[in-house]
């Protein structure tokens, strides 16, 4: 993990975020990217529209609030002895935190989310959502306070779905950096029982094949997978999940949705995330 970025607007969940990243930086050593977004206003999105004016004045508050709060931010890095840059930049929140994560060769983003439900996670879904479904490197998720010293044990579902080799190369580095046991998990949702020894052997081949090592092989019944997923991270009192999903945007994006992002939304524990390559 070479670069670190912490999309921040100075939330509770951001600031835990930050201070994940930090964690994660000293055990990896990365270097830590601290972007505050300013959202403007856009009132039209005709391109014959002019764009309204903004008071300058009112931007260079915004932006000089914005620097203090990050110098007090980057002030706690120092005994760390770790490289923290930041940067306030204007434009679509989501859209600019993935063309900064392309354009600075970001290998990893942590950043805060209060989760949301019902009907504005349909129609509107969580900035951490979206982040998730077109980021170009795995992301961290986190709703609360989290020590890296107490991630050591990851609940990774498997479905055992083919061309998973550079989602399960990522799921080791991370494995790698935090030290953690991986609790490879199927949950069973059919309606007929399955033989969870069979299942267990093909995560045992499964785990083989990629020369995994300090792993568990488990089989869990459920109703709902997403609702699966979170007990048996509750059941076996797992410190984060990692999980990948596939970028689906527009109307397949709305119908079908993402287990992973709705997981996202609901879990209190870190959520891993990445986008798998078709």
């Amino acid at each position: 993990m070479e670069k670190i970025l912490v999309p921040c607007d100075f939330s509770e969940p951001a600031i835990q975020a930050f201070r994940l990243a930090i964690d994660i930086a000293h055990a990896s050593s990365a270097e830590v990217h601290v972007l505050h977004v300013l959202e403007l206003p856009i009132m039209h999105d005709d391109v014959l529209t002019p764009l309204p004016s903004f008071d300058e004045n009112l931007l260079k508050e915004l932006s000089e609030r914005a620097e203090i709060k990050l110098l007090e931010l980057k002030k706690e890095s120092k005994q760390e002895h770790l490289f923290v840059t930041t940067r306030i930049e204007f434009g679509p929140i989501v859209s600019t935190i993935t063309s900064y994560q392309e354009s600075n060769k970001i290998t990893l983003i942590v950043m805060g989310t209060k989760g949301i439900s019902g009907i504005e996670e349909v129609l509107i879904g969580s900035t951490a959502e979206k982040v998730v479904r077109h980021a170009g490197c795995p992301v961290v998720v986190v709703k609360r306070r989290t020590a890296l010293s107490d991630l050591k044990h990851i609940v990774f579902p498997n479905s055992l779905e083919p061309g998973q080799e550079d989602l399960v190369l990522h799921v080791k580095a991370l494995q790698d950096v935090l030290k953690a046991t991986l609790h490879m998990v199927w949950i069973d949702t059919s309606d007929k029982s399955a033989d969870p020894n069979l299942i267990k052997q093909e995560l045992e081949d499964f785990a083989k094949r990629f020369m995994m090592k300090d792993y568990t092989v488990n089989v869990f019944k459920a109703n709902d997978r997403e609702i699966g997923i979170i007990n048996f991270t509750h059941w076996i009192n797992a410190s984060m999940i990692a999980m990948g999903t596939h970028a689906r945007k527009g109307l397949s994006h709305f119908f079908k949705g993402s287990i992973t992002e709705n997981v996202v939304n609901h879990v209190d524990c870190p959520i891993w995330t990445y986008v798998i390559k078709k």
